[in-house]
């Protein structure tokens, strides 16, 4: 992967040389050294990537979204604006864990603006994620799941 055949806006923070090429990066976003970001990704505005994240190719990241340490994004993921993930079940201040949980977007899922998808859980290949929903456990591929908390309301395909 080369940082040169990808447009990064003049006031993004990218520290990474680790982004594929044709990704976009979009003003006030910053990047942390160890992130890798796939091909022909789209960073909207105002998002921060931490170093443990690893992101595939052809991925979405709208505005106002945080991908912090612990998060494997795969292929064709589409994340809405101001989804938030969180990496920590019982963070407190100035105590870190050794390690964080791994959260991992399966491939080609989706999740809807304003979602909250709380740490160490797996969304399965083509699900859909409600806007706004809380997800406090994994999500099966090819669900539809919506609500506070979220629950399955339906199969891709079916709706």
């Amino acid at each position: 992967m080369q940082i040169s055949k990808s447009f990064i806006h003049p006031l993004a923070d990218v520290h990474s040389n680790k982004i594929g090429e044709k990704t976009r990066v979009w003003q006030f976003v910053v990047i942390l050294n160890k992130a890798i970001i796939g091909e022909e990704c789209n960073i909207c505005s105002h998002c921060l990537i931490e170093n443990d994240v690893v992101i595939g190719s052809r991925v979405t990241i709208k505005s106002g979204v945080q991908l912090w340490d612990g998060l494997r994004v795969e292929d064709d993921v589409f994340i809405g604006p101001n989804v938030t993930f969180t990496n920590d079940r019982f963070p407190r201040s100035k105590q870190q864990p050794a390690s964080y949980l791994v959260t991992t977007l399966g491939k080609g899922c989706s999740i809807g603006a304003g979602a909250v998808i709380l740490p160490g859980i797996s969304i399965g290949a083509n699900a859909m994620i409600a806007a706004g929903a809380v997800v406090t456990r994994s999500v099966l591929a090819c669900s539809i799941v919506a609500g506070n908390p979220a629950r399955h309301i339906g199969t891709v395909g079916d709706i």
